[in-house]
C-alpha cells in the first residue's frame, strides 16, 4: 500500500545506481492502493522480489516479516522497501531486525509508516504510530539520509543507509504509541487486544442502533468530559 506522497518520496530519493543491477525485496507487497514496484523497476534492477502475508498483486513469495532472515539469509538484498506495513506488526522489533538483517552492507532503506492521529486500519491488525523522534532512535543504527512527515497524513518516510560496520542497536527499552492501548508501551499483551476489539465492536453496535440525537448528544458529553 502507498499513497502519493509515498510514490512521490520514492521516486525522489532513489538514484538509479542505487537500484540498476541490484536485489530489491519489497515486504508487505500487496498492491492495494500503490505501490512503488514501478518505480524501482524503471531503473532496471537484477531482480525484484515482493512478498506478503497473503497473496495479492505485486506478491512473488508469501513470507512473514519476522520470518525473513530464516527465509532469504542475512545480508542479501541491495535494497529493502516496506511501505506501509510496520504498524501493523506486533512484535516490531523483530521486525525490524529482519529488515536491517537482511539487507547488505552499503545497501539502502525504504520505509514508510503511520504517525499518531492516523485512524485504525487494521489489515488485518493495527497496532502502532511511529514519529520521527522514533525513527531516529529505532534506525540510528543506520545512516539516516532522508526522515521526513509525510504531507498528506499523520505519517513519516524514511531513507537510509546500512555501512560495512553495522552495529545493531538493542531496542527492547524503547516504547511506542500504541494505537491498541492508546498510550506509549513496550508490548502489547493478548488482553489489551481483546479489550480494543471489545469497545470497538460495543461502539460500532451502539452507533447502529442509536437515534442520531442519542450519538450527538454522547459526543457532546465525552467532549466536555475530555476538555474538564
Amino acid at each position: 500500500m502507498c499513497n502519493s506522497a509515498c510514490l512521490k518520496f520514492a521516486g525522489s530519493y532513489f538514484r538509479e545506481d542505487e537500484v540498476r543491477g541490484k536485489k530489491v525485496i519489497e515486504i508487505g507487497s500487496r498492491n492495494v492502493n500503490g505501490s512503488v514496484r514501478g518505480i524501482l523497476e524503471s531503473f532496471e534492477p537484477m531482480s525484484y522480489v515482493g512478498v506478503d502475508v497473503v497473496n495479492g498483486p505485486g506478491v512473488d513469495e508469501i513470507c512473514d516479516i519476522n520470518r525473513l532472515t530464516e527465509r532469504f539469509g542475512t545480508e542479501s538484498f541491495d535494497v529493502v522497501v516496506s511501505t506501509e506495513l510496520i504498524e501493523h506488526v506486533r512484535d516490531w522489533r523483530s521486525a525490524v531486525s529482519n529488515l536491517k538483517r537482511i539487507l547488505k552492507p552499503n545497501g539502502a532503506l525504504l520505509l514508510t509508516t503511520r504517525s499518531k492521529g492516523f485512524r485504525y486500519h487494521g489489515y488485518p491488525y493495527d497496532f502502532w504510530r511511529y514519529e520521527i523522534e522514533d525513527v531516529h532512535a529505532i534506525f540510528g543504527d543506520l545512516t539516516l539520509q532522508v526522515v521526513e512527515s509525510d504531507p498528506i497524513s499523520p505519517g513519516v518516510f524514511v531513507k537510509a543507509h546500512k555501512e560495512a560496520a553495522f552495529l545493531e542497536r538493542n531496542l527492547k527499552a524503547h516504547s511506542l504509541y500504541s494505537i491498541v492501548r492508546q498510550t506509549h508501551c513496550r508490548d502489547i499483551r493478548d488482553l489489551d487486544i481483546l479489550l480494543f476489539k471489545t469497545k470497538r465492536f460495543v461502539r460500532g453496535f451502539l452507533s447502529r442502533i442509536l437515534p442520531a440525537r442519542t450519538k450527538a448528544l454522547i459526543k457532546r458529553v465525552i467532549w466536555r468530559q475530555g476538555r474538564s
